[in-house]
Formats: C-alpha cells, structure tokens, sequence
C-alpha cells in the first residue's frame, strides 16, 4: 500500500495532493454537505492547509526517505496512532455540537453530522480512490464498514446522548473515558498486530438478536420440505403397487 502511494505520489502529485487534502478534512467536507454549508470552507483555513500540505510534502519527498523511515518506528507510529484518536473525539464533540445549533434535539442529525465530521477520512474512501483512478466496489465503506467508522458511530451516539441530557456524565469526563478507550484499543490493535475489532462479539450477539430470526427458521422449513418430499416419493412408490395388484386380480378372474 505504501509503495503504491509513493507511486501515485511521484507520478500524479496533485492527484495525491488532493487525495491527502480529502482524507485530513474529509469530515469536515462530508459534514457540510450534510448541513447544507459550503464543502470548501475547510480551505479558507490556511494554516491547516499549509501544515497538511507541508506533512504530504515531506512525506513523499524528502531527501533519503527520512521522513517515512522515522514513521517506520513503532514508538512513532504509536505516538501519532494515539493524537489522532484525541482529535477523533474533539471532532465528533464539534459535529455533535454544530449540528445542534442547526437542528435542536435532532438526534439524528446529529449523530450523523458527528459521525460524519468524525470518520469522513475513511466514509469518503469511495471518492478518493476515484481521484485516484484505483476505485474498488468490494472496498465500499458502507459495505463493509472499517474500524475507525465503527468506533466514530458509536462515539457520534454517545456524545449525542450527552448533549440531549440523557446520558448523566458531564462532557469532560466523557471526552476523557473515551478518548482513552480509543488510544488504548487503537495501540493494543497494533501491538499485537491484529485487525480484530474490540467489541465484534457484541455485534455479532446484536446481530443474531434483531436480525437472525430468519435464519433460525430456515432450518425448520427446509426440515418440513425434506419430509413433505419423503411423502410424495412414499405415496408414488404405492401407486404401481396398486395397479399390479389389480392386474393379477383381473387375471385371476378371467381364468375362473
């Protein structure tokens, strides 16, 4: 993957340029659309446009390849792993918040929008691999949803709870408790180099409760079916028994 982005990067770099622009402000984009504001207000920020590009930069050029031999440590990796966990939680606290000021109470609107502002890097893939040109329909995000949308989802509703007052936790303690769930899932995850998401057992029991009724029943109809098909076969096989005997009785008949 990394070679591949180096690729793209040397040989199309405004393509890469951009695509790194969609994956820092994407939830900022993908929010806006969502309230209806205008997507490229994120570049009258030019201070983050500047640091953003600046990091691009010297990532995929710099001399020697010293920036991303640094980022080859694992103490770098996780370091940055976990500031980007904290400014998750900062972004979903905004999204929840802004789009409050839209819709009061909309609880909706306003998970969607914190999610959104939270996990728009990773929602927005579809579009980015399209600027690309290495656009994969099996990788759709709302197919098959990734980590950090999961977790951003689940931040989106807990913080929507809070700031509606239904959720009894004041909202400092909450950025707290679940920014350190973050970082400490997100470091366990690549210290132990697995893909498993934490609470996948909760997903699949949630999973099996609202939605795996059917599957419970098709066994029993296909159980019927097997059975219903014994019978026929049972009642045809009867039929030519039937006949032959009638045919002997005829036969005894004409003799006497």
């Amino acid at each position: 993957m990394w070679n591949g982005a180096v690729a793209v990067a040397w040989k199309n770099p405004l393509s890469s340029w951009f695509t790194a622009m969609l994956h820092c402000f994407g939830g900022g984009i993908l929010s806006c659309v969502l309230l209806a504001e205008p997507p490229l207000r994120f570049l009258a920020n030019n201070t983050n446009i500047l640091l953003a590009s600046s990091i691009w930069y010297i990532t995929f050029f710099c001399p020697c390849d010293l920036v991303s031999q640094g980022y080859s440590f694992l103490p770098v990796q996780l370091l940055a792993a976990g500031m980007k966990e904290v400014t998750r939680t900062w972004k979903i606290v905004g999204g929840v918040t802004h789009a409050n000021t839209y819709y009061k109470n909309g609880w909706i609107v306003m998970i969607a929008v914190g999610w959104a502002r939270g996990a728009g890097g990773s929602i927005i893939t579809n579009f980015e691999q399209l600027v690309k040109g290495s656009w994969k329909p099996e990788a759709n995000e709302w197919l098959k949803m990734s980590y950090p949308a999961k977790v951003t989802l689940l931040g989106s509703v807990i913080f929507t709870f809070q700031h509606t007052k239904h959720l009894a936790v004041s909202r400092h303690n909450l950025m707290f408790l679940y920014t350190m769930f973050l970082v400490a899932t997100k470091i366990t995850m690549m210290i132990t180099e697995t893909a498993t998401v934490p609470f996948a057992l909760f997903e699949d029991a949630l999973s099996r409760m609202l939605f795996g009724w059917q599957q419970q029943f098709t066994p029993c109809e296909k159980k019927s079916e097997t059975k219903s098909s014994f019978n026929g076969t049972g009642s045809s096989t009867s039929k030519p028994i039937a006949v032959a005997s009638d045919t002997v009785k005829k036969k005894h008949t004409k003799k006497t």
